[in-house]
């Protein structure tokens, strides 16, 4: 009896020591944002489990929606350094468009989570281009392209700009052999110098027609072709993740003046519409090209402010799907899985085109004949959306990976999708 019983007591113990454990390692169960966060912790809002995955000082950003960041299981981000800092008033929090001028180049390992600086980088940076085949990261300094090995951080001039053709690179293309971008006269840098906010830009730049050019640059011959020319403003430039040939590119300005998205073949230089408006105020927008190449998915809206749709044009045929969605649940980019099973979004305050009054959260989005059926996955009303959360599939599909200043400083977060 007494041996029963010293096992029984064994049994007990061992069970209360596991449940013990379990409970000291669950994360809490937190209202999102307003504080100082933990590394993990359970949305109270959702159910859903969130991981912070820039654990370092400073400001964190993750790549703009259409931008892959992923490279192997590492995510590639910028990152601010206070250290490098003259005064606490140089870097503040990241809003808008506006970069800090100490970013530097990381990467984040999402099993592990370890966190590697790639650049050293004296001056400002711009570009959010990565190859994941040759395991680079593009970037450019003033007139000059480099590119940055994310294994062993040895970087390289790429290309300078000649003095005639001060451009700017955003995309590569799917056998990483060229750059892309477009080039902007010096009249509408002068523009944007004089109005550095979207709202006092945005129609300035649209009525002055001043001439843009799309060009590609070889990254080994360091040859420079100019593609297409057009008095409107050509921007969102943006290579197919699988067709090499095939860029995208926009017609931005105000949404419901512009026939919006365009592709052109860099060898024929065909230039084709993608989607016609077909009302007034009607918009279509924040495009980007599915994982497999096939489709152009946009923010569609037949008009402006009234009904919401995400609508996909098949880049051979041109017809088109749609899926409506409530103005809630409108969101300010949107992002698809890599089956295109899924899709997420970002939401939007009540600020923004929607007038959403209930619409700051991260959203899940299931297709369901013509309709999206939402999850809430992340409750953002701490969060200000001057800076865009930018969602991201993980490349696993098992997270939704957005940047949010909720806890007062900028910082890339990962939300799980299941259940």
């Amino acid at each position: 009896m007494k041996a029963i019983s010293y096992r029984l007591f064994i049994c007990l113990l061992i069970a209360v020591l596991v449940l013990s454990s379990k409970f000291l390692l669950a994360q809490p169960v937190m209202e999102t944002g307003g504080q100082k966060m933990p590394d993990e912790w359970i949305d109270k809002s959702t159910g859903h489990k969130i991981i912070k995955l820039t654990r370092r000082e400073g400001n964190n950003t993750s790549f703009y929606f259409h931008n892959n960041p992923f490279v192997g299981n590492k995510m590639i981000f910028y990152g601010t350094d206070y250290q490098n800092t003259k005064n606490n008033d140089s870097v503040k929090q990241e809003i808008s468009n506006i970069t800090a001028g100490n970013r530097q180049i990381y990467s984040v390992d999402l099993k592990t989570l370890q966190i590697e600086r790639l650049t050293n980088q004296r001056l400002p940076m711009n570009g959010e281009i990565v190859a994941p085949k040759t395991n680079k990261v593009y970037y450019q300094i003033k007139d000059s392209v480099f590119a940055t090995d994310i294994g062993s951080k040895k970087t390289e001039l790429v290309f300078v700009f000649p003095a005639d053709f001060k451009a700017s690179i955003t995309t590569v293309n799917a056998n990483e052999t060229l750059l892309a971008g477009a080039w902007s006269s010096d009249a509408e840098k002068e523009i944007f110098r004089n109005n550095p906010n979207k709202s006092s830009y945005f129609n300035l730049i649209y009525e002055a027609k001043l001439p843009r050019t799309l060009f590609t640059v070889n990254v080994k011959t360091k040859e420079l072709v100019k593609l297409f020319s057009d008095s409107a403003w050509l921007n969102h430039v943006q290579f197919s993740p699988t067709d090499p040939e095939l860029l995208m590119f926009c017609h931005e300005g105000p949404w419901h003046k512009v026939n919006r998205i365009w592709t052109i073949n860099i060898q024929s230089k065909e230039v084709k519409l993608m989607h016609k408006r077909t009302m007034d105020m009607e918009i279509a927008g924040h495009e980007w090209i599915s994982p497999d190449g096939k489709t152009i998915w946009f923010d569609l809206q037949q008009p402006r402010s009234v009904t919401f749709f995400v609508a996909g044009a098949d880049i051979k045929t041109g017809k088109e799907i749609k899926y409506s969605l409530t103005r809630d649940e409108w969101s300010i980019h949107f992002n698809t899985s890599r089956d295109q099973k899924l899709f997420a979004g970002d939401g939007g305050d009540p600020g923004q085109v929607a007038r959403a009054k209930d619409g700051r959260w991260i959203y899940l989005f299931t297709p369901d004949g013509d309709k999206f059926v939402s999850k809430k996955l992340v409750n953002m009303q701490h969060h200000n959306y001057r800076l865009e959360p930018n969602v991201h599939f993980s490349p696993d599909g098992k997270w939704v990976i957005f940047r949010a200043n909720f806890e007062g400083n900028t910082n890339v977060y990962a939300v799980e999708v299941g259940p």
